[in-house]
């Protein structure tokens, strides 16, 4: 952990008592001076941190901004997910960073989050509208011992993982349309990108890509969108911190990994289909030209979903882009 990081998790953790230049430097092994210029650095990103000579410092208020010293700060220790943040102001895709730092070796765990992205994607090649500050827009590296016809695991993970995150910061619920969109209303509030790397049977990476909509307008989505999608500011009328909310579903995510990693995904799935929208309905599911037309009935157990066809058989699926008809 960084020495901003350091300072910021002692602030926070005496929000009304403060802590002492001493006491931070020593925890921190550097001077006085050195505490206080990390301080200062801070304050010209926008945190407000108050200096009292009874007091110490004390952490008042924190910008809209994404901060991986921040972020590691509010997430505190966890397991995997969220052990290594790394923050860009502008890339092309938080999913292909994450690539890169795969083919690299970088261990599991790393999260890239982006204030913006150039060419965001969401799945069958969509385009993933990312305006700057607006949203989070964000990949985690993952490498799961599963068999790659198990990965759908993780999309259900991360589905309710998010759900439960934004439901912990903003009260938000959501539903979840398999396997990786969460909606209001029957609007996109949540979209999930699974990209696999693998053997034949062996995983060697996955990236989940999440993009949330966080203090969008309905302005700021373009017109053909506005049907069809929303935001957390739109559904509760107000703005929110999203390193509040960034920390609250990395926290769930990690928690939900572990629970994946352990043979536990059962639990999962009972919690996802108590929040899903597609079971029960009948669906058109376009997988590669190919059209499946039947009910959605339940997950098996490594998280496809199970269609009744209208011939009466069941049906396994994996993927595909899904119509829930009316």
């Amino acid at each position: 952990m960084t020495p901003d990081a350091h300072i910021l998790t002692a602030l926070r953790a005496s929000p009304d008592e403060g802590v002492s230049g001493a006491d931070l430097a020593q925890r921190l092994d550097i001077s006085r001076a050195a505490v206080w210029a990390r301080i200062e650095e801070l304050r010209t990103l926008g945190y407000d941190i108050e200096a009292s000579p009874h007091r110490g410092y004390r952490l008042l208020d924190s910008p809209d901004l994404l901060h991986a010293d921040d972020l590691l700060a509010r997430l505190g220790r966890t397991e995997v997910i969220g052990r290594d943040i790394r923050v860009f102001h502008e890339t092309t895709s938080t999913n292909d960073v994450a690539e890169k730092l795969a083919r690299d070796g970088v261990k599991e765990g790393v999260v890239v989050f982006a204030e913006t992205q150039t060419k965001g994607r969401g799945r069958m090649g969509r385009k993933w509208i990312s305006p700057a500050g607006k949203g989070l827009w964000f990949s985690v590296l993952l490498r799961p011992a599963l068999r790659p016809t198990a990965v759908t695991q993780l999309t259900i993970m991360a589905a309710t993982a998010v759900a439960r995150g934004l439901r912990s910061a903003t009260g938000l619920s959501v539903e979840i349309k398999w396997p990786n969109d969460l909606l209001v209303g029957g609007r996109k509030l949540v979209g999930v990108l699974t990209e696999l790397n693998a053997e034949v049977d062996k995983v060697k990476y996955v990236i989940l890509g999440i993009g949330v909509d966080v203090n969008l307008d309905a302005s700021a989505l373009p017109a053909d969108l506005r049907r069809i999608a929303t935001s957390v500011k739109i559904e509760t009328g107000r703005s929110w911190n999203r390193a509040d909310v960034a920390a609250a579903i990395l926290r769930e995510l990690d928690a939900d990994y572990r629970r994946v990693c352990r043979g536990r995904f059962a639990a999962l799935a009972d919690e996802w289909e108590s929040r899903c929208a597609t079971l029960g309905q009948n669906v058109t599911i376009d997988i590669g030209g190919r059209k499946v037309r039947g009910r959605a009935e339940a997950l098996d157990d490594d998280g496809a979903l199970l269609v009744r066809t209208q011939h009466g058989r069941l049906e396994r699926i994996i993927g595909g882009d899904v119509s829930i008809e009316k």
